[in-house]
């Protein structure tokens, strides 16, 4: 490029107003000011920075300037107010620090421009945007500064309490990025608005969202072994920004649209009555590990961002990604809650769920912090104050904290032990009955004794993390030799069972009973004490093969095929009908653990016969028996783990209000539940035959 075309190019970027001011410390980031755009970032070992611009795709600096530490400078604050400047441009920063003022935990690097910690949108090499494929791998992220019109109207987030929630996790990409979706922006914010009539004909209250901030899909340089395939980073846990959502997720390619289509997807899900969870990963981020690269945090202060060790510079690995965010550092402290103030401030965003959100509350050093502040902090943000907080309450270095958790009233938890109990207990092991009571009255042992409530279990049986629902009755063993990590990879301890045959199979009884084991599953998890969540596509058999660590996957493994709801369409309105119950009767909504509201619902448990429950290691069989007040329905539950049937007794009945059957497992899926309100009264209102690996509801 000659002189005279940089001095156009920079003559396109400003205007004649364009000059270089002192700045302001605070907000950080970059703001549209009165006095023109402000930029402030944190670096408090840095002896010096350059603030860089470039115009849009441009791999060479448009311009630079550096920041006086007299001027530019306000205690560990570095600042500068740019007026004249073109919206649209993109700007990293220069970070250095002397030479022979250096220690084994700094990685200052002035070659590598650096992306703003702050950054609401980010430019940069993406493998999942047509325009940038053949470019995918150069340059570097930078943040960009867009303009922030976009029209709410009345939109507000929906603050419906956690106790009516009805959670389903979901991929962005994955979600509809197969041809069978059948939308016209697959992949993207677009294409989940488009699915939005299905989200609420299935009947959820939330889509919780695998992580939409800016991350690298191509980090990962495994190829798949069986098929040569380069494998990539599907679900997204690396992040490069806290602020800015996924670009590759967009239909437009204008610097705005990142802000914008996720903001129009927020407001239409908000329109259909659905909230939107984010999955936020603040405890490691893409920069990896010792050999990792420098794109923004440890380019500006690694020694304040990260723990690591004081003489060495390693970086801790809690999280088992290569690195540990320090988060209970005041300034990543201010960065979290900053991050998640906007979230719900300008992107209206109803709730989060942590990952490895035990690592929040480690200290500088790793340890585990008995009042964390970062925790206490989120828990008593004002702003935070209607936000759903769920946290993943373990991390990946064997801290696990399930019913522990430091909750300061607020924090809900991913309850594994719900997952793994009743996987136990349907797959038929011994001596899980008194743990199935416990786990369907809402799990009092882990959240009542600390002022919590049923509501405060987040009861799943699958996840991203594991098998699917249709894996979990189909495969004995993990099956992730796809990822390149001679199935080395991915939880060892699944809880499942296959059925006789390990894998798909046209034997009819071994179908039979999967099916039969996938309704059991669905049921105990509706319609447990809890919000349940669900894993996008069990409600119409999705499977990955085995794999139960699909991270890698950006392919038909995790892809959900639509054509599968039209072969498990009954499974489908299996799972309408367990939600459209749940919403009708709030005896499943449970606000309180039984005894402690001062209202008339009554829990009991009966065995096969009423109230003489078989609690021994022996026993497969429970009732449960929900009573409300007098005009209110009574519900029995009926779950039997056996192989053979057996007779049960029923609670009194009466002519005007006789039992009728909402489920019963063992019969054809098209018989297998009845649409709420259309239950036919059974002809027995004393006792129920019910048969092996099976699960029965009764309502009157």
């Amino acid at each position: 490029m000659t002189s005279n075309d940089h001095h156009k190019r920079l003559l396109d970027a400003v205007t004649t107003d364009f000059a270089v001011l002192r700045g302001h410390p605070l907000p950080f980031g970059v703001n549209i000011l009165a006095g023109g755009v402000n930029f402030a970032v944190f670096s408090r070992h840095a002896t010096a920075i350059n603030i860089v611009f470039f115009r849009p795709g441009d791999l060479d600096p448009l311009m630079e300037f550096p920041l006086d530490p007299k001027i530019n400078r306000t205690g560990d604050v570095w600042h500068v107010c740019i007026q004249g400047l073109v919206p649209g441009f993109e700007y990293g920063y220069r970070v250095a620090r002397d030479a022979g003022n250096d220690a084994p935990v700094h990685r200052f690097d002035d070659k590598q421009v650096l992306l703003d910690p702050y950054a609401k949108a980010v430019s940069g090499p993406s493998l999942w945007r047509e325009a940038t494929r053949k470019a995918s791998r150069t340059g570097s992220w930078r943040g960009l500064l867009v303009e922030d019109t976009f029209d709410w109207e009345f939109d507000q987030p929906l603050n419906y309490h956690l106790a009516d929630s009805v959670i389903y996790e979901m991929h962005v990409r994955g979600f509809t990025r197969h041809d069978s979706a059948n939308v016209s922006h697959p992949g993207t914010y677009h294409g989940v608005m488009e699915k939005i009539p299905y989200l609420q004909e299935l009947g959820v209250t939330a889509v919780e969202l695998l992580p939409v901030t800016e991350f690298d899909e191509a980090d990962n340089y495994r190829k798949n072994p069986l098929t040569g395939e380069t494998l990539h980073n599907f679900w997204g846990y690396h992040p490069l920004s806290f602020f800015a959502p996924k670009a590759a997720y967009t239909v437009a390619m204008t610097a705005d649209a990142q802000v914008n289509e996720f903001k129009e997807m927020v407001k239409a899900l908000h329109a259909a009555g659905i909230e939107v969870i984010l999955d936020m990963v603040f405890n490691h981020t893409g920069e990896g590990n010792e050999q990792g690269r420098t794109i923004s945090l440890r380019g500006f202060d690694n020694s304040v961002y990260y723990i690591v060790d004081p003489e060495s510079g390693a970086y801790a690995n809690y999280s088992g990604c290569g690195n540990t965010v320090n988060c209970n550092h005041p300034v990543v402290r201010d960065l979290i809650i900053d991050a998640l103030c906007y979230w719900v401030t300008e992107m209206h965003v109803d709730g989060f769920r942590f990952d490895l959100a035990s690592i929040l509350g480690r200290g500088s050093d790793g340890e585990v912090l008995a009042n964390p502040p970062l925790l206490e902090r989120i828990a008593g943000n004002p702003v935070l104050a209607n936000t759903k907080l769920i946290a993943e309450a373990w991390d990946a270095a064997g801290l696990y904290q399930v019913g522990t958790f430091p909750n300061f009233g607020r924090w809900a938890e991913w309850n594994g032990k719900f997952r793994d109990d009743i996987r136990r207990f349907v797959r038929g092991d011994k001596g899980m009955v008194p743990v199935l009571a416990t786990r369907l009255a809402g799990s009092s042992d882990l959240y009542q004794s600390d002022g919590r409530a049923p509501y405060h279990s987040i009861n799943f049986v699958t996840s991203h993390d594991g098998f699917t629902l249709a894996d979990l009755v189909s495969y004995q063993h993990k099956h992730n030799e796809a990822n390149g990590e001679y199935n080395a990879d991915g939880d060892d301890h699944n809880f499942s069972a296959n059925y006789g045959f390990e894998g798909p199979t046209d034997d009819a009884a071994i179908r039979t009973l999967r099916d039969q084991q996938t309704r059991n599953f669905a049921a105990l998890l509706i319609l447990a004490h809890g919000v349940p969540m669900l894993l996008s596509g069990d409600e119409m058999g999705r499977s990955q093969g085995g794999n139960n660590n699909a991270w890698c996957q950006d392919n038909a493994i995790s892809w959900l095929d639509w054509s599968n709801l039209e072969s498990n369409h009954e499974l489908f309105r299996f799972f309408c009908n367990l939600i459209a119950f749940r919403k009708q009767h709030s005896l499943l909504r449970a606000r309180h653990f039984e005894g402690e509201e001062s209202g008339e619902r009554q829990l009991t448990w009966h065995g096969c016969t009423l109230n003489r429950v078989d609690w021994s290691k022996s026993s497969h069989s429970l009732g449960m028996h929900l009573q409300g007040r007098p005009d209110e329905a009574e519900i029995y539950l009926i779950s039997h783990a056996a192989v053979a049937a057996k007779g049960f007794s029923l609670p009194r009945s009466n002519k005007q209000k006789p039992w009728r059957r909402f489920i019963d497992t063992a019969l054809e899926a098209g018989q297998a539940s009845c649409v709420p309100g259309d239950e036919p009264a059974i002809a027995d209102q004393l006792n129920y035959q019910v048969q092996g690996h099976s699960v029965v509801v009764l309502v009157k």
